[in-house]
């Protein structure tokens, strides 16, 4: 864009000030909205992930050959220490866990449930699986502990066991017979929510080897520093974990939890859409207002021999100039609440309760923005495409003025 067209765009935008300056409010306030749902989406899209991974799926999980297809707790990995060890060593990983997992039956006199028995590493086990990281009766499991067990309080209240009792387990060993063996409850976990205590009942990776006869682990789940790098990291352990060993990502592991994600943030795109087009719409019906009053500007403009090309650009320029004038505006509007908003959170437990589960997964009540370098781009580009985009008719329908239909005086 030349200098003349730019100079030209300004002192036109200031001869009428009133319409500059209300367009350019309408945009900062559209661009405010745009950047706080923006910033909603990103930090509820992080809370999805960080919930998920650390309700145990983990951000990428290492899986026998198999399981993707049948989900049986009983295949094991084909080397898992060297899957642990492959997985440990990869850059932006931030936890590392393995798990092995048996369908059982826990008794105490009367009183039988059925549970998902899960064999862990009682010194990794707290980083990637945020329940057990308090404790609310006993203590976690150690690594030397043998036959004692972690359960979740709606697994105690069904069993009517309290801590220090001990408890039957009952599973299928390896040759398809029927083995038991007695646990002693050392610790009782409470989250709030009775689904998710139900699924949490824990042993030893020992305690489950010793039980079912198969040995080794059924995966090493991986806790990322940066969800977003999931698809990538899946790719950079696919090349080097055991074959036949496969490797999976949170979304591919719990496919219902991430289409309601993808179904929030479509509609949370949905919304952001249409505040920007209405913004759009906004500058548009300004943009055209301005051009039919100055119709017989641009016919004499035309008549002394400036190029229909020349026309658009010295409107495309004014539109930029509002624009950058909008988006400055929107950027010193949203910033602080925006800001705000990623270091306090909105706590959303008067609309949802203290605990929200979904597919499993305990809900955070509170969310957070997102606050980072990507604020300012992210303003500046929605401002200027869209009063790019709302500036194309205008200029074009000034640009095909007809000048003798313009100067022609009634």
């Amino acid at each position: 864009m030349t200098s003349p067209a730019l100079t030209y765009a300004i002192r036109s935008l200031w001869r009428n000030p009133r319409r500059t300056w209300l367009a350019i409010v309408g945009i900062g306030v559209g661009c405010a909205l745009a950047l706080f749902m923006e910033s909603m989406n990103r930090g509820r899209d992080e809370l999805f992930a960080r919930m998920g991974a650390y309700a145990g799926a983990g951000h990428v999980r290492i899986v026998p050959d198999g399981w993707r297809e049948r989900r049986d707790p009983r295949l094991r990995l084909a080397d898992w220490q060297a899957d642990l060890r492959t997985a440990r060593d990869m850059p932006g990983v931030a936890a590392v866990t393995v798990r092995a997992r048996a369908q059982a039956l826990l008794a105490m006199g009367t009183h039988v449930v059925p549970v998902e028995l899960v064999g862990v590493d009682p010194d990794n086990e707290p980083r990637t699986y945020r329940f057990v990281q308090t404790i609310t009766q006993g203590r976690y499991l150690r690594s030397t502990d043998s036959g004692a067990v972690v359960i979740g309080q709606a697994v105690a209240d069904r069993l009517v066991a309290e801590l220090d009792d001990e408890i039957l387990v009952t599973a299928v060993g390896r040759s398809g017979d029927i083995e038991s063996m007695l646990l002693r409850i050392v610790g009782i976990v409470s989250t709030g929510s009775e689904d998710v205590d139900a699924t949490i009942t824990q042993i030893t990776l020992q305690d489950v080897e010793a039980l079912t006869g198969l040995m080794g682990a059924g995966e090493v789940t991986v806790v990322l520093d940066d969800w977003k790098m999931a698809d990538a990291m899946k790719a950079s352990l696919a090349a080097r974990v055991a074959r036949p060993d496969t490797v999976m990502t949170w979304g591919e592991i719990s496919p219902d939890f991430k289409g309601h994600l993808e179904q929030d943030k479509a509609a949370s795109r949905l919304v952001s859409a249409i505040i920007l087009l209405i913004v759009l719409l906004g500058v548009a019906s300004a943009q055209l207002a301005a051009v039919l009053e100055r119709r017989r500007e641009f016919a004499v403009l035309a008549a002394l021999g400036m190029r229909t090309r020349t026309i658009m650009t010295l409107l495309i320029a004014e539109a930029l100039v509002v624009g950058m004038g909008g988006a400055a505006l929107g950027l010193s509007l949203g910033l602080p609440f925006v800001w705000r908003f990623a270091h306090t959170g909105i706590d959303l437990s008067r609309y949802m309760g203290s605990t929200y589960t979904f597919q499993g997964v305990l809900i955070e009540p509170k969310i957070y923005g997102d606050f980072g370098p990507w604020v300012a781009g992210y303003v500046f580009g929605v401002a200027i495409v869209a009063t790019v985009l709302a500036s194309l008719y205008p200029a074009l329908f000034a640009a095909r003025t007809d000048p003798a239909e313009a100067l022609r005086v009634a």
